[in-house]
């Protein structure tokens, strides 16, 4: 369901199980997602959350854990709830749990590959469970990247995602919002209210899901149509609000 944005969002409370996105909702987006790096306040700031929360802070990601592992450093990512790879992959309480890769994916992965060896602007990221192709540095590429993007998920039968400036391929049956409601069925997050804070389409099940079960959603960046609840302009909104939650 489409939601009338409202903004800011409440200040954070104690009775909270928080969810949050990575790219472009706590990171600003940058043109090579590889570089992308958690700061040392920033790192400092969600450690301090997740103590006031009780431990109830997570990441709900596309990134892979390994990946999620690389840009938050290991000391705060081993202290987190991670959902990865758009849940396919999970971890928290020193569990993990993550399916066998299908080979369809590293079908997909191949083509991909040869088409950003064909134009030098493009990148491509390769994930646990999913591979995508990055356009930001040739936006006239995005019909060719999405006409094989289209064409390989009716191949090989994988889920299509779009995102900002990029298309990427994943296992079907997974998404944000399963994510949270796997998290909270089963560790500590299930005892508070879940919220969620997101930027993306991706994020959209999300937002959903935190809504059915009794929480909200924030859409960070610019306001469009959401399920989301509440909105916030960009990342150092988002740290803002967090920030406030501390004092």
């Amino acid at each position: 369901m489409i939601a009338s944005i409202q903004a800011p969002p409440p200040r954070l409370d104690d009775g909270t199980s928080l969810f949050l996105d990575l790219d472009g909702t706590l990171l600003e987006l940058i043109d090579k997602p590889d570089d992308v790096r958690a700061d040392s306040v920033l790192r400092a700031m969600l450690l301090n959350v997740h103590e006031r929360l009780d431990e109830r802070l997570a990441i709900v990601s596309g990134r892979s854990i390994a990946q999620l592992e690389a840009i938050l450093g290991d000391q705060l990512a081993g202290r987190l709830a991670l959902a990865g790879s758009h849940g396919s992959e999970y971890r928290w309480d020193g569990q993990s749990h993550s399916p066998d890769r299908p080979e369809s994916l590293d079908a997909a992965t191949e083509e991909m590959r040869h088409f950003a060896q064909r134009h030098d602007d493009i990148l491509l990221e390769e994930k646990s469970y999913g591979v995508a192709l990055h356009y930001r540095l040739m936006p006239k590429a995005e019909p060719e990247a999405h006409a094989l993007a289209q064409k390989l998920s009716a191949e090989l039968g994988l889920f299509l995602q779009e995102g900002k400036m990029m298309v990427e391929l994943r296992p079907s049956g997974h998404d944000k919002g399963v994510a949270i409601c796997h998290l909270m069925a089963h560790s500590r997050l299930s005892a508070a209210r879940p919220v969620f804070a997101g930027d993306d389409i991706t994020d959209e099940t999300g937002f959903e899901a935190v809504a059915q079960l009794g929480g909200y959603g924030i859409l960070v960046g610019g306001a469009r149509p959401s399920a989301a609840h509440y909105h916030l302009p960009h990342p150092q909104a988002v740290r803002h609000w967090l920030k406030e939650f501390l004092i």
